[in-house]
């Protein structure tokens, strides 16, 4: 057993905090079954891996459909919420939003019936999509201009344990691993004055129960569950009570049986509870050494990721439960880079926080440039953007012209230079009323920058495969 001075310098030496704030196991330390200190340990940073993409899902979905006092609610369960505008500093919950596309949400019940999906026809000339994605962070459909083209559809969502048949008029169906998924439609924006058009697109997606679809009577609802109260500060400190939560929506797939049968010898499994306060010391500093030695490992691997070209990172970190195929590690980096990304085909995402010479992007410190040559713009079928972020919490920054990106649509209005090339200017301060036009505001301090290749051309020059394409971003420079 472990002293308590020895328990103390542990967590002294792992920068966490008393020992409770951190949930841990119902079960004593003495029982027979549980496994010695290290392995244990080792068992919980597994856990904390595996686990972090369906918290992080969770907190998401407490703020906008659970907790409607909490800034950023939406929309109940199964009701399409519109966002008729772009992301702002002024969003917090999900991490490095897109400000490309205005958002509309709609977050599913699938446990008394599946949902149907309407889209309208869209103009070929905009781009849309409808990702849908579950509380496994699995992408596992898409509808929208690349995947079903820009005709009108309706598209059966359906949940892990249905088992019913396709009814007429449905296009394709569409199985969540989970009984709670998100579908996230984004809409093509031109410019400001395109937005009313925006609304119209947005206005004819649909959002019915199967039964209201049929004209049927519909099922009994199925029963609101408990759901615990989510902060970011108890994400950190009931970590494995939202991962509790969670499990018992998310049936275990077979690449998942390993793990999970691992969390159960650790007292970690679906529907079951802590009470931190009645383990022993031995038992508490398992837990949180192993969480922040998994923390540490997501955080390094984040920053790893992918194929360095200039300075920027280029890899797919997003996909369906095929594509991560039990690779934990992989999906828990496709959460923390930016929860809810596209898949690769749908949209490449570049990003990085160093300049072309390796060192620390900092708009406190310096001015930057990124040139793209004439002939080297992004390759897309839709359109691309350069998104700035605060490289601290990895939210859009505050800035004086309200501008949060650069992207294609507004590449009429940007100054080229003499050889046809076009260069952002990166910094905190304007560059002055002439250049403003090309200016990416920065914070004052760390920046995190990301580029969106919408629907990326698949011949070369391409950026597909992601990390190993013909097509390289352009490094960043300073000024």
């Amino acid at each position: 057993m472990l002293s308590k001075r020895h328990f103390l310098k542990i967590l002294a030496a792992g920068g966490l905090t008393a020992p409770a704030l951190v949930p841990g196991l119902s079960r004593a330390a003495s029982a027979p079954d549980r496994p010695g200190f290290f392995k244990a340990k080792e068992i919980a940073e597994a856990g904390f891996i595996y686990g972090l993409p369906l918290v992080m899902n969770y907190g998401v979905m407490y703020e906008y459909v659970v907790d409607k006092t909490s800034g950023q609610f939406k929309a109940p369960f199964n009701q399409i919420y519109n966002e008729a505008r772009v992301f702002t500093y002024q969003d917090t919950s999900v991490p490095t939003p897109n400000s490309d596309t205005p958002y509309s949400l709609g977050w599913l019940d699938l446990r008394a019936e599946p949902q149907v999906i309407s889209v309208p026809a869209v103009d070929p000339k905009r781009y849309y999509s409808v990702q849908l994605v579950d509380g496994n962070t699995f992408n596992y459909g898409y509808i929208g201009s690349r995947s079903t083209g820009n005709d009108a559809g309706d598209f059966l969502v359906v949940g892990p344990r249905w088992t019913g048949e396709t009814p007429p008029g449905i296009r394709k169906v569409f199985r969540a691993s989970t009984d709670f998924a998100l579908t996230i439609f984004r809409t093509q924006l031109f410019d400001a004055a395109d937005i009313d058009n925006v609304k119209k697109v947005q206005a004819g997606y649909q959002l019915r129960p199967l039964s209201a679809f049929l004209g049927k009577a519909a099922p009994p609802a199925a029963p609101v569950p408990d759901f615990p109260k989510f902060t970011k500060d108890l994400a950190r400190t009931d970590f494995f009570e939202f991962l509790d939560f969670a499990l018992q929506f998310s049936p275990a797939l077979p690449e998942e049986r390993e793990i999970r049968a691992q969390l159960a010898t650790i007292g970690v499994g679906a529907g079951k509870s802590f009470d931190f306060k009645t383990l022993s010391l031995e038992d508490k500093a398992e837990i949180l050494l192993g969480l922040k030695e998994g923390q540490r490992k997501v955080t390094e691997a984040v920053a790893a990721f992918g194929t360095n070209f200039n300075g920027w990172r280029v890899g797919s970190p997003a996909g369906d439960a095929a594509f991560f195929n039990g690779d934990w590690l992989l999906r828990a980096v496709g959460a923390q880079a930016g929860i809810y990304g596209n898949d690769a085909v749908e949209a490449t995402y570049p990003m990085t926080r160093l300049d072309a010479d390796g060192q620390t992007l900092d708009g406190s410190k310096h001015n930057y440039t990124l040139t793209f040559p004439a002939d080297g713009l992004p390759p897309v079928n839709a359109f691309w953007s350069v998104t700035m972020y605060d490289g601290v919490n990895q939210l859009l920054i505050k800035n004086p012209i309200d501008r949060y990106l650069i992207n294609s649509p507004m590449l009429p209005n940007l100054k080229r230079n003499a050889d046809g090339s076009v260069t952002l200017l990166i910094q905190n301060k304007s560059p002055g009323p002439d250049k403003e036009s090309n200016w990416l505001p920065a914070p004052d301090g760390p920046i995190y920058l990301v580029m969106r290749l919408y629907w990326p051309k698949e011949t070369p020059p391409s950026i597909l495969p992601a990390g190993k394409g013909t097509w390289q971003p352009p490094g960043i420079r300073k000024a």
